[in-house]
């Protein structure tokens, strides 16, 4: 991939969630929520200045960012200031 995000944008692949629950029921796509939790995939520069690396783990909130498409993977872009925290 060749996308480098400006300043303080992270570039964010989201985290697929589970289609069963812990007591079995599957649940359909329709029904499920989007995940509020992906792995870094580009950073840039001023991000990486607040301490966000590729590769982390972030948490965001639900409606931050912009949905984009590259090369058939759906990505979630924002700013570094919108992100609630890093999963260690």
């Amino acid at each position: 991939m060749s996308f480098t995000p400006l300043g303080n944008r992270v570039l964010i692949e989201r985290e697929e969630q589970s289609n069963q629950t812990a007591s079995g029921l599957y649940i359909p796509d329709s029904a499920k929520e989007k995940p509020l939790q992906g792995k870094a995939v580009a950073v840039g520069k001023e991000a990486i200045e607040a301490g966000i690396n590729e590769g982390d783990v972030l948490v965001f909130p639900k409606y931050g960012g912009t949905e984009l498409t590259i090369e058939g993977t759906e990505y979630l872009i924002m700013s570094s200031d919108d992100i609630l925290g890093v999963m260690s």
